[in-house]
């Protein structure tokens, strides 16, 4: 998987994000691992880790099944 491929995906989950005032910003994909910066609303937003977990990263995995985890830093 490329960081490239990532990001196509990303790119369908964020007008989703950015509905509600957030986005998401890929820093690095590594060994499986994405890692992402939730910015905007979604930065202090109390449901963030539901956000990341089910709807990031789940899209990611149904896309590119060889993703193992995606982490917010």
């Amino acid at each position: 998987m490329t960081k490239e491929e990532v990001q196509g995906v990303l790119d369908k989950v964020r007008p989703m994000l950015q509905r509600d005032g957030g986005d998401v910003e890929l820093l690095e994909v590594d060994d499986g691992i994405v890692k992402v910066r939730l910015t905007g609303a979604c930065g202090g937003c109390p449901m963030a880790t539901m956000t990341l977990k089910r709807g990031i990263e789940a899209k990611l995995k149904e896309e590119i099944p060889d993703i193992k985890e995606v982490v917010s830093v």
